[in-house]
């Protein structure tokens, strides 16, 4: 009688318990747009509450690490010309301690010191009438960029010192992907295991969709006048963002000169890798790969991939017919997650 009584009392628990429901927030932030959907499978989130959780959670993320705001913690750090340690905040050592890692990882290739190439190439506030630089001033700004060799970063207490004055850090290939990480740390504290949270096209998912299967994500073809999509990818408890060369660049006498910028060279990749997506443990290492990646192109950064367990995929244009026709080359690891999509 008793195990009868248990399984009514479960069966009207679950006659009477709500149906999901799927929640929805977009906006700006970071200079682009925010979307995140989420399952409150309890129906009793206040919606209102949450979403001004995550307003909080983006500001902080912005106030930390977002270069166009000239009191932010990074705008403060590279406009102050102290060559002592400086103490930084947790989450800015955290950004910093992966952007170390992908950058050993990448050959220096992966380096948040480039603002000085960024600016003379015109990246930073270029106007149509800006020369190519000269191999002299590319020279002048390779002796003050190189992570390694002009940031230290230690850690109890977090500091972060330079060895140049005129040293700064660039948080954008990295900086996103945190974000998108932050605001799934506050769904998740909200009781939430299924969302998918995506600024400016970095995202990360967990558990289902609201249509009960893994989160369908569509790759952009890298041509900005199509807009079709390349490769739909499965995805549930990972990051992913996508890095390409086609959107902001500009061509002076014949020759295209992408944002992308090689650490190595001091000037825009020219290789023919046209983007790459990552797909990894957060939005954070995802976002930070693609560009490296990016920059060391298909042919070392498969090596790289395949070294370092990487699920990645390139597209690249095709040889022979340049702009018209692209080829999709997926790393071993990528191939395995896609395996039950």
């Amino acid at each position: 009688m008793a195990r009868l009584l248990i399984v009514a009392l479960a069966l009207f628990t679950a006659a009477c318990k709500s149906d999901p429901v799927t929640l929805t927030f977009s906006g700006e932030t970071m200079g682009t747009t925010y979307n995140i959907t989420a399952l409150d499978k309890s129906a009793d989130i206040d919606a209102d509450a949450l979403e001004v959780a995550i307003q909080a959670q983006l500001s902080d993320v912005n106030k930390k690490m977002s270069n166009w705001d000239p009191n932010s913690e990074v705008s403060r750090f590279n406009s102050d010309s102290s060559t002592e340690p400086v103490e930084v905040s947790t989450e800015f050592a955290e950004v910093m301690t992966a952007a170390n890692e992908i950058h050993d990882k990448s050959n220096g290739l992966f380096d948040v010191t480039l603002g000085p190439l960024i600016e003379i190439w015109g990246f930073g506030a270029r106007n149509s009438e800006s020369p190519i630089p000269s191999d002299e001033a590319i020279a002048s700004a390779l002796e003050v960029v190189g992570q390694k060799k002009v940031l230290t970063l230690t850690s109890n207490p977090d500091t972060l010192q330079k060895s140049l004055p005129e040293t700064s850090i660039y948080l954008a290939a990295i900086a996103k992907g945190y974000g998108v990480d932050q605001v799934a740390a506050v769904l998740r504290d909200a009781g939430i295991s299924d969302y998918m949270v995506e600024i400016g096209g970095d995202l990360v998912t967990s558990g289902q969709s609201p249509s009960g299967e893994k989160w369908r994500i569509g790759i952009e073809r890298p041509d900005a006048v199509s807009k079709t999509v390349e490769e739909i990818v499965a995805l549930s408890g990972l990051g992913m963002a996508t890095s390409g060369d086609y959107r902001n660049y500009f061509e002076e006498d014949g020759v295209r000169y992408s944002h992308i910028i090689d650490a190595g060279t001091g000037r825009p990749i020219t290789h023919g890798t046209a983007s790459v997506t990552v797909l990894a443990k957060d939005a954070m290492m995802a976002d930070g790969w693609a560009t490296a990646l990016l920059v060391l192109g298909q042919e070392r950064g498969m090596k790289i991939a395949e070294e370092e367990g990487l699920a990645v995929l390139f597209i690249a244009r095709n040889p022979e017919t340049a702009e018209i026709g692209f080829e999709t080359t997926v790393s071993s690891q990528f191939e395995k997650l896609q395996a039950s999509k």
